[in-house]
């Protein structure tokens, strides 16, 4: 008896990884595809109003990578085109993915968010940005940001 209640308590929790409702809140189908500049990089031009974007695993920064065959060549030419709050060169670097979230846009049926560490000279702390290349959304700055010149 023992064996099977451990059975199922093990299929239980690893089939509640993953729920079946997405948790992400800005997501936008009808966002344009961004520009990209001579320097492949993405033309942005708005700045976000909430503190959340990008920060928060609900709010991540959608780069949507269609059907390219490199998956996280739209969060570098996101990165590319930002700066410290100063005008400072960044340096990026993905250090983890997480938060499983359903998606009809992934062979698996699911997406996970990937988290990169963002550093610039005279930074105190580094700052982790998150980034969904399944969905779509508007891309924007995010609060403390700001554009390369």
């Amino acid at each position: 008896m023992k064996v099977h209640f451990f059975i199922l308590l093990v299929f239980c929790s690893l089939c509640s990884c993953v729920s079946t409702k997405s948790t992400l809140k800005n997501i936008d189908e009808s966002a344009p595809i961004p520009k990209l500049t001579n320097q492949n990089t993405f033309v942005i031009t708005a700045y976000s109003k909430d503190e959340k974007y990008g920060y928060d695993k609900d709010y991540p920064i959608n780069v949507f990578f269609g059907n390219t065959k490199n998956e996280v060549i739209n969060q570098e030419r996101f990165l590319n085109a930002l700066a410290g709050p100063k005008g400072e060169k960044i340096k990026f670097e993905k250090i983890e993915s997480c938060c499983p979230f359903p998606t009809k846009k992934s062979e698996m049926g699911v997406g996970l968010l990937d988290v990169y560490e963002i550093t610039w000279e005279g930074q105190k702390t580094p700052i982790k940005l998150y980034f969904n290349i399944y969905e779509k959304g508007a891309l924007m700055v995010p609060l403390g940001l700001s554009l390369k010149k």
